[in-house]
């Protein structure tokens, strides 16, 4: 058994079948094929198995994965720390982030990062911090900035920003200087939809109060949400970053929630599992560098 062999066992199974694992490796299918053969000989257990819409890993080779993925990516981390210790580390780094924090920070993290490491490369991956945080443990992201994030043993958190939620409301609309969380009965709102941070965190607030909202829509982007607030169609819950990089024109009349006060959070997860090389340690540090405030 032997890493090449480990390779080839994860990219058939991610990939779904044979030929297109031999696509992504750039070889025939028999010479994959061939060696995951060779594998399952030399274990005595069969890995694979066909079906109809293509291969999955059998108990066996579900079990032999988690190795291989693990002895993998420290035959990369040691490559890598070998790689690295001229004065610029080398390599691909791939961060996860909320498409709001991308839009606040990729322009000034992209130019920091080419300054400070001019022979690597930056992947940076939107999407919703759930999905995010799922990646990060699953090993397919390297780091990953992630909105009020559950506490776990697998990942380390560095806090970046935080911001008191607002109740935000359509153009000329009145607002008083705070709303109680029991007002926010009071207003018809549009909020994201779930699964989403802010509104865990909004419905974990307000259960222990017993506060029903009326909601009249959820929608997933914040722009978009922002655009229907904008248009009167109601009002909603976000912190002033988000308003900051939501509409142009005049501002949208805001007011504080609380007390008690809803607080949103940005923080850095790190996997502890994996080890880190020069470039995701300078990277982190980079990172907790950068105003995340908007």
């Amino acid at each position: 058994m032997d890493l090449k062999q480990l390779e080839y066992l994860v990219c058939v199974v991610e990939s779904g079948s044979f030929s297109r694992a031999a696509v992504a490796l750039n070889l025939a299918q028999p010479s994959v094929s061939r060696q995951i053969a060779l594998l399952e000989e030399e274990l005595g257990q069969r890995l694979l198995t066909r079906t109809g819409r293509g291969v999955t890993a059998t108990e066996a080779g579900e079990a032999l994965l988690v190795h291989a993925r693990t002895m993998l990516a420290s035959s990369r981390a040691a490559r890598d720390e070998l790689r690295d210790m001229g004065d610029s580390p080398s390599g691909r780094i791939v961060i996860g982030m909320p498409p709001r924090v991308a839009l606040g920070i990729s322009v000034p993290l992209v130019r920091r990062f080419r300054e400070r490491f001019p022979r690597a490369v930056i992947t940076i991956l939107e999407g919703l911090s759930i999905p995010l945080r799922e990646s990060l443990m699953a090993g397919r992201l390297d780091l990953a900035l992630l909105f009020d994030p559950p506490a776990t043993p697998q990942l380390s958190y560095t806090q970046l920003s935080r911001e008191r939620l607002l109740l935000i409301a359509p153009p000329g609309h009145r607002l008083p200087k705070s709303v109680s969380l029991s007002s926010l009965a009071d207003y018809p709102l549009i909020l994201p939809s779930a699964p989403n941070a802010i509104r865990n965190l909004v419905d974990a607030a307000l259960r222990p109060q017993g506060v029903q909202l009326k909601v009249h829509a959820e929608v997933g982007a914040v722009n978009t949400v922002l655009a229907l607030v904008a248009h009167g169609q109601g009002c909603t819950i976000l912190p002033e970053s988000a308003v900051a990089l939501g509409l142009q024109g005049p501002p949208l009349p805001r007011t504080p929630i609380g007390p008690p006060e809803i607080w949103n959070t940005l923080m850095l997860a790190v996997p502890k599992a994996k080890p880190a090389n020069r470039l995701i340690r300078e990277t982190s540090k980079l990172l907790t560098e950068l105003d995340f405030r908007g």
